[in-house]
């Protein structure tokens, strides 16, 4: 199980407390681009891409073991020693996964809207419409959106997809690779057991969006018994984007609460 050198940015002084954002399953760094500039006027931001992600390697297996393993090399390559942690959704539960495995690395740690669990819903449809879209065919992402409006009804959630195009010499071309992620999606959307590991005692929030059903209190509590769970109107899964001046508010707020910088 070997860990890969995940590509990053990073936003902020060097001299603050660290914190690293963790993006959620086909996004990237700089989704999060504007929430880490927000947080950086306080806190040193690094946002990796995870393995099969962004500008970083690629590589058959992507369960939770093998990314916290690829966050462990990532903190020790920059020589963090303790970090802050925030992750959304796929994200969130590498952090939460690295928190039970590596406690001493992380400090405080915020989950967004997910939970320590396996879901049942499926990537199959969604994955299988992205592997069917003729980009040879292709000459704009505007056709793309059109292509796929049937299957993904969504314009947001569209577009937010699409950011995985490259335009290369003129054609298109996923940036991740659809087969892994086929592969990989039951292992995404699993929690890997955890009935025999030590609960992680730090400071934990988890934030979830008011019209979404993924968090519940009892799902939590048994690994994170130090959490507390906030929620944010008018949000559903995507809180940081359809709520930001909220989602940084609480987040910033929980961060500097009783914080002192290393």
């Amino acid at each position: 199980m070997n860990a890969l050198e995940l590509a990053f940015e990073e936003f902020g002084n060097p001299d603050h407390a660290p914190l690293i954002i963790l993006h959620g399953f086909f996004a990237s760094s700089r989704n999060w681009r504007q929430v880490a500039e927000k947080l950086a006027v306080n806190f040193h931001v690094y946002v990796p891409d995870m393995r099969n992600h962004g500008a970083s390697p690629h590589h058959p297996l992507m369960d939770y073991p093998v990314m916290a393993r690829d966050l462990l090399l990532f903190m020790k390559r920059l020589d963090l020693k303790k970090a802050h942690l925030l992750g959304h959704s796929m994200g969130g539960k590498i952090a939460m996964w690295f928190a039970l495995h590596y406690p001493d690395y992380a400090d405080k740690l915020i989950i967004a809207d997910i939970a320590p669990v396996s879901y049942t819903h499926s990537f199959d449809p969604l994955i299988s419409a992205l592997k069917t879209l003729p980009l040879a065919e292709i000459s704009n992402r505007k056709q793309a959106e059109t292509l796929l409006a049937t299957t993904i009804p969504d314009l947001s959630y569209r577009q937010f997809l699409l950011q995985n195009l490259s335009l290369i010499e003129g054609a298109y071309h996923w940036r991740i690779d659809l087969h892994i992620f086929f592969r990989m999606a039951p292992h995404i959307i699993a929690f890997p057991d955890s009935s025999s590991l030590v609960p992680y005692k730090g400071q934990t929030l988890f934030i979830a969006g008011a019209n979404s059903n993924y968090v519940k209190a009892a799902d939590i509590k048994p690994l994170f018994p130090a959490a507390t769970l906030s929620f944010i109107a008018n949000a559903g899964h995507w809180l940081h984007v359809q709520q930001p001046a909220l989602f940084i508010e609480q987040v910033a707020a929980f961060l500097q609460e009783n914080d002192t910088q290393r």
